[in-house]
Order: C-alpha cells, then structure tokens, then sequence
C-alpha cells in the first residue's frame, strides 16, 4: 500500500514536524510528539488511500514542492523548491518559536489502468477528474477531524490539538496542498470543511 518513497517521505515529515514542535526541549518530548505526528500522517494518509481505491485511482504521497513562482506556465523555478522543509523551519525561526507550520506533503492522483473500461465505457475517458481527487483530498481532513476527536475523549489532548492543527494547515489553498485540491474539486466541500476545520482551531487553541 505505501512504497518505500513513500514511507520516506511520511517519517521525514514526521521527525521534522517533531522537530518543529518539540524544539527538542528534551528527548522525551521529541520523541513523544514525533510518534504522535507520524499516528496523525499515517490516518491522513491512508484515509486517502483508502477513498482513492474506491474510485478506481491510486495514491502517491510525496514532499511538498513549489515549482512556479508566479501563475504563468513558463514562471517555473530552475528545480522544485522543497516547501515542505523550508516553510515551517523559516516560519518557525521567524516567529521566534510560538508559530508551527504543518504541512509538509502533497500527493498524485493517477488512474488504475481498468478505469476507464470500467466506469465510463472502454477507451471514453481514463483521467481522474477534480471533483474526485478533492474527495480524496477531503478524506484526509476528515479523518485528522474524527482522530482530533478520539484523542479528545481518550483524554490525549496532544493528539487532540496537533490532529486538528494538521487539519488546519492543510486546508489552505495554496499550491499543492489538499486544500487547493478540495476547493477545485468543489468550492461547497472546502467551504463547509474550512468552516469546521477553523472552528476547530478555535477550540483547540482555548480548550484542548
């Protein structure tokens, strides 16, 4: 279900949200948060996996990459720049340790060779279409809004607020984060995810 490239990238975001978080007042800490994080990646991520073979498509997980630095096609960087890495450590530095920057992945959507044949006639049409890759993109949030929930009631206020935080930050249109990819699948669905997800944030920053 999750190649090695994969794996990779989700304990790298991992070690690093735990870096971010933790700022390794002790190890403990750091490997505390760092396992607490890895539990809320792998339920976004295999919330997704889950949605996406359901609709007949496949899943790749992989960093966080910005590649244009403006909206026209040929305003591209010489290489990708790994926003992933770059965006919470700079973020955290200058906000001299209180802000905590949360999305560090992004992932593909291709589909299965049979989909086509199977779901539209053979040969009609094969591609994944937005509104599906923003279900797929929704799942994830969800599935970090119902664990903010179980860590809640089973009194892990950790799991609680970072799953939430997750949430958050991912919901943001911006580049290739699933909030970009919900809100062109369908403005209704970000609408009423962005709407939860803040008042969750809310919640979590007075109460949890």
């Amino acid at each position: 279900m999750l190649n090695l490239k994969e794996i990779g990238v989700i304990v790298f975001s991992a070690l690093l949200l735990g870096l971010i978080v933790s700022v390794v007042e002790t190890w403990q800490k750091f490997y505390y948060i760092t396992i607490i994080v890895l539990v809320i990646i792998m339920v976004n991520v295999l919330a997704k996996k889950v949605i996406s073979y359901y609709l007949d498509s496949e899943v790749e997980i992989k960093p966080w990459n910005i590649e244009r630095w403006w909206f026209k096609s040929h305003h591209r960087f010489k290489k990708p720049v790994p926003a992933g890495i770059f965006v919470p450590i700079i973020l955290k530095i200058l906000s001299l340790g209180y802000f905590n920057w949360f999305a560090t992945m992004a992932f593909e959507v291709k589909a299965k060779t049979y989909r086509a044949a199977q779901r539209f006639g053979l040969y009609t049409f094969s591609e994944v279409s937005e509104f599906h890759i923003g279900l797929i993109a929704a799942a994830g949030v969800i599935a970090n809004l119902a664990l903010a929930v179980l860590g809640y009631l089973i009194n892990v206020p950790d799991l609680a607020r970072l799953s939430i935080y997750y949430a958050f930050f991912n919901m943001i249109p911006i580049s290739e984060l699933d909030g970009t990819k919900i809100f062109f699948g369908s403005v209704l669905i970000w609408s009423i995810l962005a709407a939860i997800t803040a008042i969750a944030t809310f919640m979590a920053l007075l109460v949890i």
